[in-house]
């Protein structure tokens, strides 16, 4: 028998100074049964380690940086939990309330056939109203479907709907848990990008189920700068070609009407300001250049294999990508 119901674990690399805040949350989990926690660790020099050796109830791995993978390194999380289910984090997502950890657990409890479980992102209070809009406009989506999925709901749909198989393998390890005994068979692929979500496709194609934890929730968000959200879109794009077989672009003229419209539409858009706050024109200004790099970089990444591959590493936020 495992010693713990549950393993926490999270991959480190220069978190500070973050990493106190959600290790301080998630030391503060209140559950029924034991837990542990796990940080792997590849190579901070910022104090991230200096920290994590001065914590007690937190056992530390540490690892070259050459050897991290986003596949492979949560592969050695869950292989040296002793526990029956492994949550993920980021170094970057902390935990909402003291009932994150039960309430992902108790989500995978209702059969023994839920293979995995995601919850639910907020904006920090800091973020634009936008990104406050977007992640809650993003998770309310789930709701609209049974919490509990699988390929079974709609076998027919799932193999002629891109959308739908999209949504079944939706999955974030942001916020994430596994059972352990599947992944046993089932491990992350080790890949550049993406781990979670080809996780999931795997476990729902080999007949597993997937469940959303509404509760569980972590505060997660990210406001890009232009230039990093047109290099995010690029990888997205290319790597969800290049594992899943989706488009994530029209061609050029469509892109370039998308371009337009959705920096219009940023300067159009009415949000609840009781609920995300006053927008100001920085704030549309802000979210124009945002969406028009959004749609130039899944236009550039579509197309990759086009450009010079010098133009192409330097586009891209991981140049491992791009290597052999």
């Amino acid at each position: 028998m495992p010693k713990y119901r549950c393993t926490v674990v999270i991959p480190t690399k220069n978190a500070m100074p973050g990493i106190r805040r959600v290790l301080e949350k998630v030391k503060a989990q209140e559950t029924s049964w034991p837990y542990e926690v796990i940080v792997i660790d590849s190579g901070s020099t910022d104090g991230t380690l200096a920290y994590i050796r001065g914590l007690e109830g937190v056992r530390l791995i540490e690892i070259p940086p050459a050897s991290y993978g986003h596949g492979r390194t949560r592969n050695l999380g869950v292989d040296m939990a002793d526990a029956e289910f492994v949550a993920f984090l980021t170094h970057d997502a902390e935990p909402y309330d003291a009932h994150w950890l039960a309430n992902l657990v108790s989500a995978a409890e209702k059969n023994d056939r839920i293979a995995g479980v995601f919850g639910r992102h907020v904006a920090y209070d800091t973020a634009s109203p936008f990104i406050k809009n977007d992640l809650d406009s993003h998770f309310r989506g789930f709701l609209a479907h049974p919490l509990v999925v699988n390929r079974d709901l709609a076998p027919e749909k799932y193999e002629i709907d891109e959308g739908w198989r999209q949504f079944l393998h939706f999955y974030s390890d942001n916020n994430s848990l596994l059972r352990k005994s599947v992944w046993k068979k089932i491990p992350y692929p080790d890949v550049e990008f993406a781990e979670d979500q080809l996780w999931a496709r795997e476990i729902i194609e080999a007949g597993y189920s997937k469940a959303y934890a509404p509760e569980a929730i972590v505060y997660h968000s990210h406001d890009y700068t232009p230039l990093e959200q047109l290099r995010r879109a690029f990888d997205e794009s290319r790597n969800f070609k290049k594992y899943f077989g989706y488009n994530l672009s029209a061609a050029f003229l469509p892109a370039v009407a998308a371009m337009i419209h959705f920096g219009m539409q940023s300067f159009r858009q009415e949000l609840d300001h009781a609920r995300y706050g006053r927008v100001t024109l920085k704030d549309r200004i802000r979210r124009a250049a945002q969406r028009t790099a959004l749609v130039a970089g899944h236009y550039l990444g579509a197309n990759h294999n086009k450009l010079p591959r010098c133009i192409a590493s330097r586009l891209s936020l991981d140049n491992k990508l791009f290597r052999a």
